[in-house]
C-alpha cells in the first residue's frame, strides 16, 4: 500500500475555491473524464485527454511545453505540435472555471481543485487510512478501505488516452492496484474468509499467471477450505510455468508454503495475524440477559461457581484447566437461569472477550439444534454467514477456533441432555461455560456439578420483601410468610406473586396470602416434580382478567419457537389491534415475552403449563381444535397469497383445500417472500402439528406444497422434507391416497432437488398412479413433469419425452399456462440432450413468451435458464450468456439458492465454450460456493467437471486433476455415467 503515488491537496493561498454547486471532480483511474456539480463535462479528443491527464497526474506542478509534447506525442511529435498543444489548452480552459488551467512560465498547470477532487487522491487516502488501522489491528475497517479504494477503479487507467506517458502510468497504476488487491486479499484470509477468496484467486492467477504472491495466497486459501490436494497442484502448476517461461524456480516463500501443506503445519489453519491483534471481531459479543436488581441469597452456591469461573484464567502446571464448566440442575422455577446470569455478569471482568448466551429450550418438545446455535454464536464472533459450514461437526471445530486464544464466558441455558451441549463448549483455556438444565448431567467430563435446591424460608422472604417493599411486609410478616410457604419456596412462583403484588398498591399481603390459600388455584401435583412449577404459574394464571386467560390457553396450544402478532390474532379469532393488546398486557404478567416487535414467545416451562390449562378450562372442548384449524387457515391462505404473487397465473392455488379463515395481503413479491422466510419454522411446526385428522392432515399437505420454494432455499430443506415425511406417513395411516399423492408430490420436489433422482421417480410414479385413481389432475401434471426432467438426467429421452407431453397435454386441460411453460421449458431440454437444437430453442422461447405474458418473473427465470443452454449448443454464445445472466438475478433476488448456483454453472460452461477459462473457473467456484448444502452430490459432480476444464485452460493442470478426481469419486459412488467421460479426461498414470 505504501508504494502508491502521493497526489497531495491541490489548493494554494489564494487561489479561486470552486463554489460547492461548481464542484469540480476528475477520473484518471479509467477513462479521463471531468465534472463540475453531476453534470460530466466533454473532455474532447484522445490527444486533449492526454494533455489534462498529465497535468493532473503532475500533482499541481507546472509542466513545460516540451515536456508535454513528449507526454502526448513521444519522440516523433507532429510538426505544429505546439500549435495543437496550445488549442488543446484552450478548448480546456472553456470548459473549466477560470483559474483552473493557468499559463505559467510557457508551461501549463492545473490548480484550485479541492480535496479529493481527484479519484486517484482519493484512492491514495484511503489506502493510506487502511494502512493504519491494520497496523492497529482493525483488520475489518482496513478490509473495508481498501475495498473502497479498489472501488475508485473503472476499468483501464486513463483508458484510450495516447502517448509514452499514459502507458507508463498505466503500468505503475495497475501495478498499484495489484498490491492493494494483494493487501486485501491477505485480510480476507487473515479474517477466515477461505472459500470466498478462492474464486478471486483462480481468476487473478489466470490473469496475472506469473505474479507469484497471488499463488501463494490461493495456495494458502485452498489449504484452509480442506483443499489440500488442489494447493498442492498450484504449487505444481506454478513451477512448471516459472520454468517454462521465465526458466526460474519459485520464490523461497512459495516454496517454504508447498513444505508446510506438506507436513500439514497446524500454524497453517490460522490467521497470520498475532492474536494480540484479533480485532477482526466486529462487536465484542455482550448477550447475557440483564440481571435481577433484586438478586437474593444463594452467597455459598454464588462463591462456589465464582470460584470455578475465575479458575479459567488461573491455568498454571498440571493442576491447570483447559475450560472450566459447570452445570446447575434443579426443577423448573428453581432459579438457575437468575443464579448463571448474576453470577456471569459478577464474573464479566474475567472474560473480556465476550459472553454468549443462548436459551436451549431443553424442557420444550423441540430443543434447540447444536447446528443452528453454533451458527447464532459463530455469526455474534464476527464470522461472516458465507464463511459458516453446514456440518455439526465442522461448525464446532470453526467454533473453537475462533475462539481459541480468546477470553469468552458462554451460558449455555435450559439444556437437555449433555448430548446437547457438548458441541457448544469452547475447547481452550480462558473460556469456560455456564450450563443450566433440569437434568443432572453426569456424564458431562470434567464438569463441576451444582444441585440448586429450593430457597430456605429466610431467602426467600428476603426476596419477596426486596420486590413488594419493606413497610408492607414488615406490618403482615405471617401472611408474608404464607405466601412464600404456598409459593413452595420456588424463586419464580415467588417474584411472580410479589410482582403481582407489588404492581396493586390497593391489594395486602393478607389478600394475596388468602388467595393463595385456596387450593382450586394451584395443582393437587404440588409436591411432584414439575407440579411445582405450575404450581406457581397457577397465581398468575388466577388473576387473568376471562380475555387474557383465553389468549394464555390458546396461543400456548401452537408448536414453534414463537408466534407473530397475525398468527395470533387468527388463533384468537380478534383484529390484530385488539389482540396486540391482550398480548401486551399478557407481558406485563411476565406469563409471555415480547421476542421482538410484533412476535411473542413463552417460556417452555409455560408454554406447558398454558396447554394444561386449555385441556382443563377451555370450553366448549371443541375450541382447542377450532383454535388451530385457525392457525391453519391462515398459515395456507397466506403461503398461497406468496404463491401466487410469486407466480402469476400458476393454477396451484385453485386446487388448494378451501380456508374459512383469511390470510395476509402483501404489496409486493419481496415483502411476500420476506414474510415466508421469516414465518418457516413456525410455519412447518404447524403443518407437523396438524397432522392428526384427516380434515387437518389435507390441508397441512396443500400448506407444504404451496409453500415448497422452503425446499429448494437451502436454509429450511431439511425441516421442510422431515415435515413431507410425517405427512405422508400420516396419509398412508389413515388410507386417504388423494392426500397421500399430495405428500408424495411435495416428496418428489425434495428428492429432485437433493440429487436423489431415482428415489424421486419412484415416488412419483406412486403419486402419478394415486391421484389418477383419485382423479386429482394436478399432481398428475406435476409429477409427470418432475418424472420428464428426471429421465432427462437419467439419460431416458424417449421416457422423459413421453411424460413431459402428457404433462403439457394435462396442463392445457387444466388452463394452466405457467404449467404447461414449465413442462415445455423440460421438453425443450430433452430436444436439445436429443440433438434437436433448433426445436429446442424454439420450445423455450415458447415458456418465456408465456410467462413473460403472465408477468411471471420468477418461473421466467427458470424459461430463461432453459433457453440459455439452448442458445449455448446452437453456439449463439453471447445470447445464451444474456439469458443465464437475466435467470441468474431473478434466482438471487428471489432466495433461490439451487437454481442460483445451477445458473452460474451453465454460465461457466458458456464461458469455457467461448475461450474464457479464467471467467469460467471463477463463475464455477462461486456455483460450488452456492450449492454447498444443496442440490445432491450428482450436480456437485457436475460443476466440479467443469471446474476442472476451466483450471486446466488457465494453466493450472494439478488442481483440474483434483476436481477430476473428486468428480469421477462421486459417479462412482452414485453409479453415474459420468464417471467414464471424467476418467477419460484424467491424464494416465506414469510407471515408476
Amino acid at each position: 500500500m505504501d508504494g502508491g503515488p502521493r497526489v497531495p491537496e491541490q489548493r494554494r493561498p489564494g487561489s479561486v475555491t470552486v463554489t460547492e454547486q461548481e464542484a469540480l471532480r476528475f477520473g484518471v483511474l479509467g477513462p479521463v473524464r471531468a465534472w463540475r456539480g453531476e453534470e460530466q463535462l466533454s473532455t474532447g479528443s484522445p490527444q486533449q485527454r492526454a494533455l489534462l491527464a498529465a497535468l493532473l497526474l503532475r500533482e499541481g506542478r507546472t509542466a513545460t511545453a516540451p515536456e508535454l509534447i513528449d507526454a502526448v506525442w513521444g519522440t516523433e511529435p507532429p510538426s505544429q505540435a505546439l500549435a495543437a498543444l496550445r488549442t488543446y489548452a484552450s478548448r480546456l480552459r472553456k470548459i473549466l472555471p477560470p483559474g483552473v488551467l493557468v499559463s505559467e512560465s510557457g508551461g501549463y498547470a492545473v490548480r484550485s481543485l479541492g480535496e479529493g477532487a481527484v479519484d486517484l487522491a482519493v484512492a491514495q487516502d484511503l489506502a493510506a487510512e487502511a494502512e493504519k488501522s491494520r497496523a492497529a489491528g482493525d483488520l475489518c475497517r482496513a478490509r473495508d478501505l481498501l475495498n473502497r479504494a479498489l472501488g475508485m477503479w473503472d476499468g483501464e487507467v486513463l483508458a484510450g488516452v495516447p502517448g509514452p506517458y499514459a502507458e507508463t502510468q498505466r503500468v505503475r497504476l495497475e501495478e498499484w492496484r495489484l498490491g492493494l488487491l494483494e493487501s486485501r486479499l491477505d485480510m480476507d484470509l487473515e479474517q477466515g474468509c477461505h472459500a470466498e477468496a478462492v474464486s478471486e484467486l483462480t481468476a487473478l492467477t489466470a490473469a496475472h499467471p506469473l505474479r507469484e504472491r497471488l499463488r501463494e495466497l490461493l495456495m494458502l486459501a485452498l489449504y484452509r477450505s480442506g483443499r489440500q490436494a488442489e494447493a498442492l497442484a498450484v504449487y505444481a502448476d506454478t513451477r512448471r510455468l516459472l520454468t517454462e517461461e521465465l526458466g526460474v524456480d519459485p520464490r523461497p516463500g512459495l516454496r517454504e508454503l508447498q513444505q508446510r501443506i506438506l507436513q500439514a503445519d497446524p500454524a497453517l489453519a490460522e490467521p497470520s495475524a498475532p492474536a494480540a491483534e484479533a480485532a477482526v471481531v466486529p462487536v465484542r459479543p455482550a448477550q447475557l440477559p440483564a440481571s435481577v436488581p433484586d438478586f437474593t441469597g444463594r452467597a455459598a452456591f454464588v462463591d462456589e461457581l465464582s470460584e470455578v469461573l475465575s479458575s479459567a484464567s488461573e491455568a498454571s502446571g498440571t493442576t491447570s484447566r483447559v475450560m472450566a464448566v459447570s452445570a446447575l440442575a434443579g426443577i423448573g422455577g428453581v432459579g438457575k437461569t437468575t443464579l448463571a446470569v448474576h453470577v456471569a455478569h459478577r464474573a464479566r471482568g474475567t472474560f473480556p472477550d465476550g459472553q454468549l448466551y443462548v436459551d436451549l429450550q431443553g424442557a420444550g418438545p423441540r430443543p434447540a439444534e447444536p447446528e443452528t446455535v453454533l451458527g447464532s454464536f459463530l455469526r455474534a464472533l464476527g464470522t461472516s454467514d458465507s464463511a459458516i459450514p453446514d456440518s455439526l461437526e465442522e461448525r464446532a471445530a470453526l467454533y473453537r477456533s475462533v475462539l481459541d486464544g480468546r477470553r469468552v464466558l458462554v451460558l449455555l441455558d435450559n439444556a437437555k441432555d449433555a448430548a446437547q451441549i457438548r458441541p457448544l463448549l469452547p475447547g481452550t483455556e480462558g473460556c469456560a461455560a455456564l450450563v443450566t438444565s433440569r437434568v443432572r448431567m453426569v456424564d458431562l467430563a470434567g464438569a463441576h456439578l451444582v444441585d440448586l435446591d429450593v430457597m430456605s424460608p429466610d431467602e426467600a422472604l428476603s426476596l419477596f420483601t426486596r420486590i413488594v417493599g419493606e413497610e408492607r411486609v414488615a406490618a403482615e410478616r405471617e401472611a408474608a410468610l404464607d405466601v412464600v410457604a404456598a409459593c413452595g419456596f420456588l424463586p419464580l412462583a415467588i417474584r411472580i406473586a410479589a410482582s403481582r403484588l407489588a404492581a396493586r398498591r390497593t391489594w395486602t399481603v393478607s389478600v394475596l396470602a388468602a388467595k393463595l390459600a385456596d387450593e382450586r388455584r394451584r395443582l393437587d401435583e404440588l409436591q411432584a416434580g414439575d407440579l411445582a412449577v405450575k404450581a406457581t404459574f397457577e397465581l398468575g394464571y388466577g388473576q387473568l382478567e376471562p380475555a387474557q386467560a383465553r389468549a394464555f390457553r390458546l396461543l400456548g396450544l401452537a408448536d414453534g419457537p414463537d408466534i407473530s402478532l397475525s398468527a395470533a390474532a387468527a388463533v384468537l379469532d380478534l383484529p390484530v389491534e385488539e389482540t396486540e393488546d391482550v398480548l401486551e398486557s399478557l407481558v406485563d404478567t411476565s406469563l409471555l415475552e415480547s421476542a421482538a416487535p410484533g412476535r411473542y414467545r413463552f417460556h417452555d416451562l409455560v408454554r406447558l403449563y398454558a396447554r394444561a390449562c386449555a385441556e382443563r378450562d377451555e370450553q366448549p372442548p371443541g375450541e382447542r381444535e377450532a383454535a388451530m384449524s385457525r392457525l391453519l387457515d391462515f398459515y395456507l391462505a397466506t403461503a398461497a397469497q406468496v404463491y401466487a404473487i410469486e407466480r402469476p397465473g400458476d393454477r396451484l392455488v385453485d386446487h388448494l383445500e378451501p380456508t374459512e379463515y383469511p390470510g395476509l395481503s402483501f404489496e409486493d413479491r419481496h415483502r411476500a417472500q420476506d414474510w415466508l422466510y421469516a414465518e418457516a419454522i413456525c410455519l412447518l411446526a404447524c403443518v407437523r402439528q396438524n397432522t392428526g385428522s384427516s380434515h387437518t392432515l389435507v390441508r397441512s399437505i396443500d400448506l407444504l406444497w404451496s409453500a415448497h420454494d422452503l425446499s429448494e432455499s437451502g436454509a429450511n430443506s431439511k425441516e421442510y422434507e422431515a415435515t413431507a415425511n410425517a405427512l405422508l406417513d400420516s396419509a398412508r395411516s389413515m388410507g386417504l391416497a388423494r392426500a397421500e399423492a399430495r405428500a408424495l408430490t411435495t416428496l418428489v420436489n425434495v428428492h429432485h432437488v437433493s440429487g436423489r433422482f431415482e428415489l424421486a421417480d419412484q415416488e412419483a410414479e406412486r403419486a402419478t398412479a394415486l391421484a389418477q385413481e383419485t382423479e386429482d389432475l394436478l399432481p398428475v401434471c406435476w409429477t409427470r413433469n418432475a418424472r420428464g426432467i428426471i429421465a432427462l438426467y437419467q439419460s431416458r429421452h424417449e421416457d422423459g419425452e413421453e411424460h413431459l407431453s402428457q404433462a403439457i397435454e394435462h396442463f392445457r386441460v387444466l388452463g394452466d399456462r405457467p404449467g404447461e411453460a414449465s413442462a415445455l421449458c423440460n421438453l425443450s431440454r430433452i430436444h436439445l440432450a436429443t440433438g434437436r437444437t433448433a426445436s429446442a430453442v424454439a420450445l423455450a422461447q415458447q415458456g418465456i413468451d408465456i410467462y413473460d405474458a403472465m408477468g411471471n418473473s420468477m418461473r421466467g427465470a427458470n424459461a430463461r435458464y432453459a433457453l440459455g443452454l439452448a442458445l449455448t449448443q446452437s453456439g449463439e454464445l453471447v445470447c445464451a450468456a444474456n439469458r443465464l445472466q437475466e435467470a441468474l438475478d431473478v434466482f438471487r433476488d428471489s432466495r433461490q439458492r439451487l437454481w442460483e448456483g445451477m445458473s452460474l454453472f451453465r454460465l461457466a460452461e458458456v464461458d469455457l465454450t467461448a475461450g474464457r477459462a479464467a471467467q469460467a473457473a471463477a463463475n464455477a467456484e462461486m456455483a460450488l460456493t452456492v450449492l454447498r448444502g444443496i442440490g445432491g452430490e450428482w450436480r456437485r459432480g457436475n460443476v466440479l467437471t467443469v471446474l476442472g476444464r476451466a483450471l486446466a485452460g488457465i494453466g493450472q493442470h494439478g488442481r483440474a486433476r483434483v476436481c477430476w478426481q473428486e468428480a469421477v469419486h462421486i459417479y462412482d459412488e452414485l453409479g453415474s455415467p459420468e464417471a467414464a467421460d471424467v476418467r477419460a479426461l484424467l491424464p494416465p498414470v506414469r510407471a515408476a
